[in-house]
């Protein structure tokens, strides 16, 4: 007997686990058919639905992640993951505003996208887009390859002034002394909120 089933995963929105998870599934003898971020599908022989359920619940869980139960939980993932590949993408030229976007890409009102994500997560789309944002900037300050302007229009900021009072008031410092620390600090993406 053969058995195909999909999940949705909650916080696995980076790419860092990936390859963790495939390994301990396949150690198992679940076939992992696809994994990308925040969505798995495996195949498994001779093990009832709920077996592999429990199995798939069990690896995810002892690497921080949790099966996404509900399609509110799925359309909030769903929200995380386009969000983190409009940053991924540089540079990030968006032709339309990303409250657009998501409705678009998600074939769902901003308004009820905007309204779950709030609810479920404690913070606003535009609040956790700009962290995300602030994130990225550090990533490419650290590579030491972009000037701050640079940093500025890849992002698709309106000028880098835009830019840099948004960075001081996420991070409490100024982007100049945060490139001249020693210790960098940065976050996940799945640790954002």
């Amino acid at each position: 007997m053969e058995s195909t089933r999909i999940y949705w995963i909650k916080n696995m929105v980076c790419r860092r686990c990936l390859k963790v998870i495939k390994q301990e599934l396949e150690e198992i003898n679940i076939e992992v058919l696809s994994l990308e971020l925040g969505k798995l599908t495996v195949r498994a022989f001779n093990l009832a639905d709920t077996k592999i359920d429990g199995k798939v619940a069990e690896v995810l869980h002892t690497n921080g992640f949790e099966i996404a139960r509900s399609e509110e939980d799925m359309l909030v993932e769903e929200v995380k993951i386009t969000l983190i590949e409009l940053i991924n993408d540089l540079p990030a030229h968006l032709k339309e505003k990303t409250s657009e976007h998501l409705a678009s890409k998600l074939h769902r009102d901003y308004k009820t996208l905007s309204k779950l994500f709030s609810k479920n997560e404690n913070t606003t789309i535009e609040k956790y887009f700009i962290k995300l944002k602030i994130e990225r900037v550090k990533e490419l300050i650290q590579l030491q390859q972009y000037t701050f302007s640079d940093i500025a229009y890849m992002l698709d900021y309106s000028s880098v002034n835009h830019l840099s009072r948004q960075f001081k008031n996420i991070t409490g410092i100024s982007m100049t002394d945060y490139k001249n620390a020693e210790d960098w600090e940065r976050k996940f993406y799945d640790e954002i909120i």
